[in-house]
């Protein structure tokens, strides 16, 4: 996956920014170069956090990526395994 030009608290930043009565959406989307689809993504997943609480977000999000793919190879070594002994059998 991608990893973003923007650290979590850039992303809150700019959400915050983009919330402001003075400012638009697209004006801040431009602003930052970003697209308006993904200030809203932003928005339904961080709106409402604290610097602290997406952090946390973020790690658990990769600790939950890395614990699939885990799971992932064993499933396949799982096949593998049972390939060969239906092979042997």
């Amino acid at each position: 996956m991608r990893q973003s030009r923007f650290t979590v608290e850039e992303i809150i930043r700019i959400i915050a920014e983009s919330e402001l009565p003075t400012s638009s959406i697209a004006g801040t989307a431009r602003k930052y170069g970003i697209k308006e689809a993904t200030l809203y993504r932003w928005r339904a997943k961080y709106k409402g956090m604290g610097k602290t609480e997406a952090q946390r977000l973020k790690v658990l999000e990769d600790e939950n990526r890395q614990l699939k793919r885990l799971v992932a190879d064993k499933e396949l070594i799982i096949q593998t395994l049972n390939d060969i002994l239906k092979k042997n059998f």
